[in-house]
């Protein structure tokens, strides 16, 4: 379910909305509007460096806890 950045034409808030279907309606949780515009927002990038700054290393046939590790084959 995709999380949606909104503003409200009503009381200038900007709020996140997780959204289930593209036909919810959604509404402003502040003032109740229906006059939202959604926001261009960028996702995250996920943190792939170790304690130290570096990227985490494994030992042979060891996953080092990295995204998409393939069990050691990243040293």
């Amino acid at each position: 379910m995709p999380l949606y950045e909104y503003e409200c034409s009503q009381c200038d808030k900007s709020i996140e909305l997780l959204v289930r279907s593209a036909e919810e309606q959604v509404s402003c949780p502040e003032c109740g509007s229906d006059q939202l515009t959604r926001l261009m927002s960028a996702p995250a990038a996920p943190n792939m460096k170790g304690a130290n700054g570096s990227l985490p290393m494994a030992s042979e046939g060891q996953s080092c806890g990295a995204p998409r590790c393939c069990g050691g084959i990243c040293q």
